[in-house]
């Protein structure tokens, strides 16, 4: 953007080419999440407190488990408001529900941070909305995150678990620009067609079908190679990026899923039928992209054990280091946050007669861009496990990181 012939930087982008300490930490917004009590209120509003924790005794659910995490959430949760008002910040509350409301947009360009208080999806939540697609803007709001609950989630994208035993040391260190910027790289969506338009999304967060907030982008006609190479006249990029990962399959996981890829441009159409596609950052890579690609060790000792000298001495003693193995090769299939690449993973795809299509296809890679037209009957493209897309034969999406949509991060160590 240019003012008097002179190139201005929007304040929130500033964040990424200065230090830390020239950081100015004024406005806090605490995202929360939202706990089980809470969704259970949400889902029996006609019920008295009482009667809902009678109806969820005679369902079998623990009832005083689920109010001890409630407390345990809602706790830590005053604990961060009152760090990041102990060093002079205005903090604004909002829950994972209230967060989905048109209100966000103006909330975000408020806050200096973004604050999710939770567990790994009310990080996605929250920086599902800290994109400047989203937020139909320049300016980058940064991220951190505290586990409310290091005991019973896992939290890989929040702060170490040692700061939600001591979240005020974590405050003072933000405010006085003793940290890390980490620059975590997001895929963008872009939907490929004749007309421009876009699908409804749907939120899969609160387990029923509510249209999630529609925000424009503007569509744009395709250049003549694009338009050639994938039979398509317009694009339009979806507001939405993902952190962890994209998913493109039927929505009836029974069924199969019919899908062509074109991998970096390239001339070759692959095509497959299997339980979906995972296209996955270096974020993402902890979670899904894992969770299809891992192995065991009894597939190390099954795989052992099938040599012809599966019996011999030393096949013998690797078999005896068969968790070590799985566990290396599980490691490997990380891979760092800010890497440019994707990697795409097809789940269960079938390997008979002609499929795939060329024989040659892997069935996982690193690459920079994916190309997907889909041939299922009723299939989603789904972001971050949250917002859904119709993807139904025909429908074509191509799938890419752009350095410029990457999620600002608070580390420490």
């Amino acid at each position: 953007m240019l003012q008097n012939g002179r190139k201005i930087v929007p304040e929130g982008l500033k964040y990424a080419k200065y230090t830390p300490t020239n950081f100015r930490l004024k406005r806090a917004l605490v995202v929360t999440k939202l706990s089980r009590y809470e969704f259970e209120q949400l889902r029996h509003p006609e019920l008295s407190p009482d009667q809902l924790q009678q109806k969820l005794r005679d369902r079998g659910t623990d009832v005083e488990m689920v109010l001890h995490l409630h407390k345990v959430h809602k706790d830590f949760e005053r604990r961060i408001v009152q760090s990041f008002q102990d060093v002079g910040c205005e903090v604004k509350l909002s829950s994972r529900l209230e967060f989905r409301s048109s209100l966000s947009k103006d909330v975000m360009s408020w806050a200096d941070v973004i604050v999710p208080v939770g567990g790994d999806g009310t990080f996605l939540l929250s920086a599902g909305r800290a994109s400047p697609l989203f937020a139909l803007s320049q300016q980058k709001t940064p991220i951190v995150g505290f586990n409310s609950d290091p005991l019973h989630s896992e939290g890989r994208l929040m702060l170490p678990k040692h700061y939600s035993d001591n979240p005020a040391d974590a405050v003072s260190r933000i405010k006085s620009g003793d940290f890390k910027w980490m620059h975590r790289s997001r895929v963008r969506t872009t939907m490929l067609g004749s007309n421009g338009k876009i699908p409804e999304p749907t939120d899969l967060f609160r387990h029923t079908e509510v249209k999630m907030e529609q925000v424009s982008t503007a569509p744009e006609i395709l250049d003549q190679d694009m338009a050639h190479k994938y039979k398509a006249k317009m694009k339009r990029v979806l507001p939405y990026l993902a952190l962890n990962e994209v998913f493109i399959g039927e929505h009836l996981s029974a069924r199969v899923s019919h899908l062509q890829l074109v991998l970096d441009h390239q001339d070759v159409v692959n095509k497959t039928k299997c339980s979906g596609l995972c296209v996955s950052t270096g974020t993402g890579s902890t979670s899904w992209h894992t969770s299809i690609n891992r192995i065991t060790s009894r597939d190390v000792d099954d795989l052992l054990r099938s040599l012809p000298n599966g019996n011999s001495k030393n096949v013998m003693m690797l078999r005896q280091n068969a968790e070590e193995i799985a566990q290396r090769y599980n490691q490997g299939l990380l891979f760092a946050p800010d890497d440019p690449r994707l990697c795409y993973s097809i789940r269960e795809q079938i390997c008979v007669g002609v499929w795939p299509s060329p024989k040659t296809f892997k069935e996982r890679d690193f690459v920079q861009t994916v190309f997907v037209k889909s041939h299922c009957i009723d299939a989603n493209l789904v972001i971050d496990g949250s917002i859904s897309f119709p993807f139904n034969d025909g429908a074509k999406a191509l799938l890419e990181v752009h350095p410029e949509d990457a999620l600002l991060t608070i580390a420490l160590d």
